[in-house]
């Protein structure tokens, strides 16, 4: 048996169910590994208190439910990783979730909470995510500590590795392995894409504290937490770090009028519906989940079948929960709004990024008709569905007249609820590429986390402007 000590580094303040750690839990435990899990997400020197940041919590009664902790969260992960005594320390992982609250980051905030604790030169080091898929060489260039980096998705990958050392045999020449050796980096072959999600199941949820499943959903606080039906998405927007995940597998073609990658029924992959359904009755029945957040990076894109046979299993069902799910506005048609109902789907989170169609269509390679995202808006509406609109600010060739008419746009389609975010340059993107050419942006950024903050050097927008906008914008919206 292997220890494993799987490391949560979240720095929002908040809980977050994160779908790599529930994922990689779950097969480890299957495989008969010890796992447990180090969450530094409610230490009060550790968690960001950013002004403006929780604004969207002081409406709910959410700090009263929480515990914050006010010891030292460097001092209680060495005492955790002296108790526990793992094998392996992880800590970045590639999911669904992709980027989202602070994934992206991840590696470079588990080094920071390990790289000045001593630890025994027994213990391993392995870690992976987008920026250890994009950027391998350049990771352990700054990140010196690290063993072993596994690039894509990691969870077989480490399985793997947990069933060698039990076996007291090497795993060096694993595929989808990075490691330095005599100075030299190492990039092993990509390992296969996992096509069956169905392997991973069950996901491990009994992992997390009962306080990270307290979830913000319009205005209350539920029981909730993340979940993935399926992985992949079938577009390749220039901006989006799933370019990266599409690179590493070799999804590169793609049409120059869509922007959908050339065979995308290979790289787009979901569970059974069987599967999904016993995942979220287990979720609705033993963790009291009422708001369940789908992570799957376009929803509607998922097998219909799948879908269909899932929707009358939560029809039947009786389930008093909500799901939150993300899409994209073409694939909101009258039918598909039936589906949704019978899913249970609440409120529906689709990308503007920003107004001016041909901005989207030429920097971004987002190909959305105004006129579909229009329709879709109120056409949700007058179903009774919950809508909300993702911007981003700070992009490069944005303009601020570009925010001022994204503003404009929101306030067209009045949505339930906006979100905006500083753009992040992530590494490895066709966006970022542009930024960095542009010289809006350093070759690699440390602490890129769009929601806290920009790290734009445009001498036009800069941080302090931006940051104007992200304050004001619903206001400017609903003005």
């Amino acid at each position: 048996m292997t220890k494993i000590l799987l490391i949560n580094p979240n720095k929002w303040g908040r809980g977050i169910t994160h779908i790599w750690i529930a994922a990689h839990a779950g097969l480890l435990k299957k495989s008969g590994h010890q796992v447990d899990l180090f969450d530094a997400t409610f230490y009060n020197n550790w968690r960001h208190n950013e002004e403006g940041f929780e604004k969207e919590f002081l409406n709910t009664n959410y700090s009263d439910l929480v515990t914050f902790k006010n010891q030292d969260v460097f001092n209680d992960l060495e005492k955790k990783i002296d108790q526990f005594n793992p094998d392996i320390i992880f800590w970045s992982a590639i999911s669904s979730h992709i980027h989202s609250e602070g994934e992206y980051v991840n590696i470079q905030n588990g080094y920071d909470l390990l790289k000045n604790i001593k630890i025994s030169d027994n213990i391993l080091l392995i870690t992976g995510g987008l920026q250890a898929t994009s950027a391998p060489k350049l990771i352990f260039e700054r990140m010196n500590k690290i063993n072993f980096l596994i690039r894509g998705e990691s969870e077989v990958t480490l399985n793997k590795i947990a069933n060698l050392i039990n076996e007291k045999k090497s795993f060096i020449n694993l595929n989808g392995l990075v490691y330095k050796k005599d100075n030299l980096v190492h990039i092993n072959e990509p390992q296969k894409i996992l096509e069956d999600l169905n392997i991973l199941s069950p996901y491990d949820y009994s992992i997390f504290d009962k306080q990270v499943f307290l979830k913000k959903y319009n205005g209350k606080v539920y029981n909730g937490a993340d979940y993935e039906l399926s992985r992949g998405c079938i577009y390749s927007c220039a901006y989006c770090v799933e370019t990266i995940i599409q690179k590493y597998y070799g999804f590169e073609e793609k049409s120059n009028k869509t922007g959908a990658i050339k065979n995308f029924k290979s790289y787009l992959r979901h569970k059974s519906a069987d599967i999904a359904f016993a995942e979220i009755k287990n979720l609705y029945e033993n963790y009291g989940v009422k708001i369940l957040r789908c992570q799957d990076t376009n929803f509607l894109t998922i097998d219909r079948d799948t879908l269909e046979n899932l929707a009358n299993m939560m029809e039947e069902s009786k389930f008093e929960i909500k799901l939150y799910i993300e899409t994209r506005p073409e694939g909101i048609t009258p039918k598909s709004i039936d589906l949704l109902k019978k899913l249970k789907v609440d409120g529906i989170g689709m990308g503007i990024e920003a107004s001016s169609e041909s901005f989207r269509e030429e920097n971004l390679k987002r190909f959305a008709n105004q006129e579909k995202i229009i329709k879709a808006f109120k056409n949700l509406k007058d179903n009774g569905i919950k809508r909300t609109a993702y911007n981003i600010i700070g992009m490069p060739s944005q303009t601020e007249e570009s925010i001022q008419e994204t503003i404009k746009f929101n306030k067209l389609l009045m949505p339930d609820n906006i979100s905006v975010h500083y753009y992040s340059p992530y590494y490895g993107t066709e966006s970022h590429r542009n930024g960095v050419e542009q010289k809006l942006f350093d070759e690699y950024e440390e602490d890129a986390d769009a929601y806290l903050r920009s790290k734009t050097k445009n001498k036009y927008l800069t941080p302090k402007k931006l940051r104007y906008y992200k304050d004001n914008f619903i206001a400017l919206v609903k003005s």
